[in-house]
């Protein structure tokens, strides 16, 4: 009985459902490890292993309603991750770049598609016309080694996803209206249907999503519920643009875009998208995508040979010329162009899409009574032999020209440096969490160390407070690991918390100091969070007192993430600072990596220096103001419990200090307490009589 049942489980294709999950499985984790001495990306490993575990390989695993429900999520996903991860400052100034390279990858390819079809392969003009929107259509199956390399900020890479919607709205669209006249469908009012609900379509996703997204988020903290709500926006718009006509692709890339001020890249959530769509999906799409591979069909028939090979020939030509075209418009280096073309010249999600609809529109029957199709079977597999081409060149050619770009990089970094530390000193549970976060957002991923400290009486220390501060270690290594950065766990016993802090700052080379400013407890009264019963009592003084780093002193309302604007209040001659420029480039970061607006409130001199330093496309604005209180005052009545308010204080005796900088904080909690609000202490110097000079 036991054999029997074993050679029962055994049997192909595989339908013990743990079998079969196991094997999948077992392929995502050998894959890399057996391909990596050969130099095969590994998303074209996966292809491969499809194919040869599939129907028409093997016959292992049937490409059923279990393959193809993963294989269209992991589809949707790698869209989804596209416009989540997009740099929305530079997508809008690369937007026209975007269009100019969507048009070139969507008009050449429909010219030698036309041609192809109608005058090398003597299909009609309609069916030639479908052809040629298979052939614009594109798919960035070699998204995730971009985002593997950490250049998904890389101006190609911006102009390729940008160039992929727009060719893919022009290809759908055209298919539809091919569609429609194929059927006799398009009326008077097919036009006005189709153009009234794409724009409803955008509208709602661009516009509904993130204030549903923004509300959500600022009401559950919870990590399960808040990849749920991802995956539901995700598929929600998906199934939006499938309504209207258009592919899901489409939708998943606008609902990435609608989320992307709402998850940056070094949150927690954001790793967490990153693993399971890593880890589960694409696998599952990469495999499903190699399934569908027939090579008895391709070899059997020289007519699919002679199409695929035309169309073979024809798309990669024309994907190059749109590439090299772009690449000369808008300069871009080889490798960027390889990174261009590598990811315009994969077919997949758009292509499958265009040629399963043009096989299934019957136009009328032959005399041997079979059906005359839009699209016969030779393309069907014709595009079956392009799509495992055009994916293992777009993986090649992407995985060279992106390897370079990373390479260059890390090369043309500034010149090394101790590296970026982050200590937070942790009291109190309830704002560990966004201590965590804010630490991680200010600084680079690439020079970032985390530390949690804990400070306890080296003589009283009792077992139950020992046991309470190891908890919140945990907890603040907790917040920075769903993050994916690890943190450093530091119980410290000393005669008091500002010793505590002070000596792990020198002893660590501490370059960051995230404090929690207070916040309510169950009585509502306000206490500091590292144990002072006033705004800011005498504990955090003392440590800004008997430190020089940058520190954040960080009152905590909302989640940074639903955080839409950064008012930042700046002393007149801050700039006169030896860290100025250390804490603009911190809060800078985290204003691009959120997506929320940057408005600096400084003296003209010093708003004359912040533009002179910035070399990039500056997305600050910037309004002269010559007596911040007065300002904080009109922010406090005009403010919003979505903007989080920075006042830039100074140490005492030091070049930008001036006498009410010590009633700001009461002030700030009194008339700005409803919102996010932090106190930063720059790096600074003692008085220079030469700096003093330049005033």
């Amino acid at each position: 009985m036991p054999f029997l049942a074993l050679h029962t489980a055994f049997t192909t294709p595989i339908e013990d459902p743990i079998l079969k999950f196991l094997l999948i499985m077992s392929i995502v984790l050998c894959t890399p490890l057996l391909l990596n001495r050969l130099k095969i990306p590994y998303l074209l490993g996966l292809i491969i292993a499809g194919a040869i575990i599939g129907p028409h390989g093997l016959n292992l695993v049937l490409r059923d309603s279990s393959i193809i429900l993963s294989g269209t999520a992991g589809m949707l996903y790698i869209l989804f991750s596209a416009g989540l991860e997009m740099d929305m400052a530079d997508f809008k100034r690369n937007s026209l770049r975007s269009i100019i390279f969507g048009l070139y990858t969507f008009i050449v390819p429909m010219t030698f598609g036309i041609i192809a079809g109608y005058h090398i392969l003597g299909y009609s003009l309609l069916s030639s016309v479908l052809m040629a929107a298979l052939f614009a259509s594109q798919t960035l199956i070699a998204y995730p080694i971009i985002s593997k390399l950490g250049i998904t900020r890389d101006k190609a890479v911006t102009i390729a996803v940008g160039g992929t919607i727009i060719v893919d709205i022009l290809a759908l669209v055209t298919l539809t209206v091919v569609t429609g006249i194929a059927t006799g469908n398009a009326d008077e009012t097919f036009w006005y249907r189709l153009a009234g609900s794409i724009v409803a379509c955008a509208v709602v996703i661009l516009g509904l999503f993130p204030l549903i997204g923004h509300w959500f988020f600022k009401r559950c903290s919870d990590n399960i519920g808040q990849y749920v709500f991802v995956l539901v926006i995700l598929f929600l718009g998906a199934y939006l643009t499938q309504l209207v006509g258009l592919e899901p692709i489409v939708g998943a890339f606008l609902a990435g875009l609608a989320m992307n001020k709402l998850i940056p890249s070094t949150s927690p959530l954001m790793n967490r998208v990153e693993f399971v769509g890593n880890t589960l999906f694409v696998p599952f799409f990469l495999l499903s995508v190699g399934m569908l591979i027939d090579y008895h069909a391709i070899i059997q028939s020289w007519e699919t040979i002679l199409v695929g090979s035309v169309m073979i020939l024809m798309v990669t030509a024309a994907k190059y010329i749109a590439a090299a075209l772009a690449a000369k418009s808008f300069r871009l280096s080889r490798n960027q162009f390889n990174v261009l073309f590598g990811l315009s010249v994969a077919h997949v999600a758009g292509t499958l899409a265009v040629v399963m609809v043009g096989y299934n529109i019957v136009l009328g029957q032959a005399d041997d009574g079979t059906p005359i199709r839009l699209l016969d079977e030779a393309v069907l597999n014709g595009t079956i032999l392009m799509i495992l081409v055009t994916c293992t060149i777009s993986t090649f050619v992407t995985q060279r020209g992106a390897h370079q770009i990373a390479l260059h990089g890390s090369s043309q970094e500034r010149r090394p440096t101790q590296g970026e530390h982050v200590l937070i000193p942790v009291s109190h549970p309830g704002t560990i969490a966004e201590a965590v976060a804010l630490g991680i957002a200010v600084t680079k991923q690439k020079h970032r160390s985390l530390y949690a400290l804990n400070a306890l009486d080296n003589q009283s220390a009792s077992a139950k407070e020992i046991e309470r501060a190891e908890k919140m270690l945990d907890t603040a290594a907790e917040a920075s690991a769903s993050a994916g950065i690890h943190m450093h766990r530091l119980l410290r016993y000393d005669v008091n918390i500002v010793n505590a802090i002070v000596s792990v700052v020198r002893e660590r080379n501490i370059t960051d100091l995230v404090l929690g400013m207070h916040t309510s407890d169950e009585h509502g009264s306000h206490f500091n969070t590292l144990g002072s019963p006033t705004v800011l009592g005498t504990t955090i003084p003392n440590v800004v007192a008997q430190t020089n780093i940058t520190t954040y002193i960080y009152r905590t309302v909302q989640p940074l993430s639903t955080v839409k604007r950064h008012l930042v209040f700046v002393p007149r001659r801050a700039e006169l600072e030896v860290g100025f420029e250390t804490w603009v480039l911190r809060i800078r970061h985290l204003a691009h990596d959120t997506g929320a607006k940057l408005i600096f409130y400084a003296s003209q001199q010093t708003i004359d220096y912040m533009r002179r330093k910035r070399r990039k496309a500056d997305i600050a604005d910037y309004i002269p103001h010559e007596e911040w209180t007065e300002e904080l005052e009109l922010i406090a009545k005009e403010a919003t419990s979505n903007d989080c308010v920075w006042v830039v204080m100074s140490r005492r005796d030091r070049i930008s200090y001036t006498a009410s900088m010590h009633r700001l904080p009461a002030f700030i909690e009194e008339h700005l307490g409803r919102m996010n609000h932090i106190l930063l202490y720059p790096m600074q110097a003692g008085t220079d009589i030469e700096l003093l000079k330049r005033v």
